[in-house]
């Protein structure tokens, strides 16, 4: 869908609605490993601006001989590391299978980026930005994925807060906003099958969008309406919803035991919706996120 499309549907909805669809993408962006995550990880200081000067513009310097032997032998070693860890092969060698373009992109990045450095990043980061670069060039297409392949994406979600419910509250409620987290990193290395579990949903949605090209309406105020109600029938009080669903800080403040479980219990009820109004909210929520 072109982002005009996109405009024209988001405009029909209110300021409220739009906070309800994005909340999915809070917790998606984890799943997806998380943007602030990737900047927390990767971050080197940005150039002052140059100075405007009237110049014929240049083209941009050819990597020598020896800086393409050095992205080669780096890339070698990228790839030896990175298959010390079959359960993120399992995603790298799908990856390679069906967007075998977008591969070399990330491979050939990460190469250069290590020859520069004089060292490859560790597992964990690279597997977070390959999956971040899959979400940017083609994310979109998820959002078109059948129902089982959509649904997918949010059960192992809800399955990966459970587990960092168990290991760490914090963490937990970090991952349900997005926010960025050292822990996480820490988690994943510990949890790399779970993972890539959570990576392979994403890509295998992505797939199945491609090929099957489904078009949903958006989310109707009915089922936005639908949803709030049915948190509510779950025990969510106005503040816990607000805090969901609008981002505002409670006061006095929820604890992180109970907003943990606030959010699982979030999506949970996303899944229990009558189908029709689910896939709605399920296909913006992941159409909002790879627009952004």
């Amino acid at each position: 869908m072109k982002l005009q499309g996109l405009q024209e549907r988001l405009s029909r909805l209110s300021i409220d609605d739009l906070r309800l669809a994005i909340l999915g993408l809070a917790a998606i962006a984890s799943l997806i490993l998380g943007w602030s995550l990737i900047q927390q990880a990767l971050k080197t200081e940005q150039p002052a601006p140059a100075k405007i000067v009237n110049t014929p513009a240049a083209k941009p310097d050819q990597p020598s001989a020896s800086d393409l032997a050095a992205r080669a032998d780096m890339r070698q070693k990228i790839e030896a590391q990175l298959a010390q860890s079959p359960e993120y092969m399992r995603f790298f060698d799908r990856l390679k299978l069906v967007f075998p373009n977008e591969y070399e992109t990330i491979m050939d990045t990460f190469a250069k980026r290590a020859a520069s450095a004089g060292e490859t990043d560790d597992i964990d980061a690279m597997m977070s930005e390959a999956v971040r670069s899959l979400r940017l060039s083609h994310g979109i297409l998820a959002a078109k994925a059948n129902g089982p392949a959509l649904q997918k994406i949010f059960d192992m979600q809800l399955t990966m807060m459970r587990a960092l419910g168990t290991k760490d509250q914090r963490l937990c409620v970090d991952f349900l906003y997005g926010g960025a987290s050292r822990g996480f990193f820490s988690f994943s290395s510990d949890n790399r099958a779970l993972v890539s579990d959570m990576a392979l949903a994403g890509l295998d949605a992505i797939t199945d969008g491609q090929a099957n090209k489904i078009e949903r309406p958006a989310p109707s105020e009915a089922d936005f309406q639908l949803l709030e109600k049915a948190l509510r029938d779950q025990g969510l009080n106005t503040a816990e919803i607000e805090a969901l669903l609008d981002g505002k800080s409670a006061d006095p403040p929820i604890q992180d035991t109970r907003m943990c479980n606030v959010g699982q219990i979030y999506l949970e009820t996303l899944s229990g919706l009558p189908e029709a109004a689910r896939f709605r909210l399920y296909g913006l929520a992941v159409e909002l996120m790879a627009r952004s």
